[in-house]
């Protein structure tokens, strides 16, 4: 997406195959800009270009407050390293983009160019990695807790429940009809504490899974096809695949069930009435993400990417740090579990499931690795 006058130009070499400072620039992954006295952007690398959404020629263009709104403090940041002519650095600054409304948290890094210090070189980095490891930390400790609970529950309610089932089921064979529902009621409430029971000792399983390649494509046809004959028929799917993906190392079943939960979530997010409903399922190759499994030190790369996106109303930002805990829902009937259950499945695979809640365009994206032949070669996995 470079173009003239960008940081991105075909790089030259000097001397003994030395990069040029532009070279080492573009190759940075965070973004990088540069920006003049009049708050023109000057220049801009490759992440910039991704991180902005906007090409290298297309930014030139523009002034800084048009892709930062004027009131961010990276505004008054860039002024602060004039008037100092020294390096001034700013963390957790929240970024709204104005083309997509997208909000970002990021950490500001500013420092003059040259003596007169008109140029201010910005350096922004994205503080999502380390939020995402911090969720998901918090998602297998919410996990670990959900494992005693649900043994707990098994043993303690499951039995007493069937005895006011069945007590319920007497009276409602010789009591009166105003009285039938009543029981009715009982044991409908009775079912439904069981099922929310059996769910939560889903939990509790901690029985080694067989993991092996898996076509994460095929996944996503059958979770479509699933939904397409049932509870999202009337919703538009969209489909935006990398075809060259390699396969998930991952249980098929088990990715299935996480990916079926996420549909269904945008499925009732957008609403039985809605004319306009769309889901969209997507899948990328990303790289430089590493993350520790769980009760190990061997740490994997999560490159394969795969995302749900609905055009529902979206997360509430009072919702959004509770998410994926357990019993934490905005459905009348629902449980909570849903989600809680696709964070244990997804640390299960030592990967990551995160929220980005943008309104009318909530995106669940899930990170989890690949998967390598014994000899380290990329794993091949038939169509299915």
């Amino acid at each position: 997406m470079s173009g003239e006058g960008s940081l991105g130009r075909e790089p030259t070499v000097r001397g003994k195959g030395v990069p040029t400072s532009e070279a080492v620039i573009n190759a940075l992954p965070l973004p990088v800009l540069t920006i003049g006295s009049d708050e023109r952007i000057l220049q801009c690398n490759h992440a910039a270009e991704s991180f902005f959404d906007h090409s290298a020629r297309l930014m030139q263009r523009r002034r800084l407050r048009d892709i930062i709104p004027f009131s961010s403090p990276i505004i008054a940041l860039v002024a602060e390293v004039r008037r100092r002519r020294a390096s001034v650095s700013e963390y957790r600054v929240e970024l709204v983009q104005p083309r997509s409304g997208q909000e970002r948290s990021v950490d500001v890094f500013a420092t003059p160019l040259g003596d007169e210090g008109e140029a201010v070189v910005l350096m922004l980095q994205e503080r999502t990695i380390a939020d995402k490891m911090n969720r998901q930390l918090t998602h297998r400790g919410a996990a670990r807790s959900m494992i005693a609970l649900g043994a707990m529950l098994a043993h303690e309610i499951k039995n007493p429940l069937a005895g006011i089932r069945g007590a319920a089921q007497l009276l409602e064979q010789s009591g009166a009809e105003e009285d039938r529902l009543l029981t009715r009621l009982i044991c409908d409430e009775s079912d439904r504490i069981v099922r929310i029971v059996e769910r939560m000792e889903l939990f509790g399983d901690e029985r080694p899974v067989e993991r092996g390649p898996v076509n994460v494509h095929g996944v996503l046809d059958q979770v479509k096809r699933s939904a397409q004959s049932g509870f999202a028929r009337h919703i538009r799917f969209v489909e935006n695949y990398d075809p060259s993906l390699p396969p998930v190392l991952g249980n098929r079943d088990q990715l299935i069930q996480v990916i079926l939960n996420l549909v269904k979530n945008a499925a009732e997010a957008i609403g039985a009435d809605t004319v306009d409903g769309e889901i969209t399922l997507s899948t990328a190759f990303r790289t430089g993400l590493r993350l520790q499994i769980p009760g190990s030190r061997e740490r994997v790369s999560l490159p394969i990417e795969v995302a749900v996106r609905d055009n529902g109303p979206g997360v509430t930002a009072e919702l959004l740090p509770d998410l994926f805990d357990p019993f934490v829902t905005t459905k009348s009937q629902g449980s909570g579990l849903g989600l809680a259950l696709v964070a244990k499945i997804v640390g299960d695979h030592g990967g990551i499931v995160e929220c980005d809640p943008v309104p009318r365009r909530t995106t669940f994206r899930l990170l989890l690795p690949m998967s390598s032949a014994r000899d380290g070669r990329e794993s091949v996995v038939e169509a299915e």
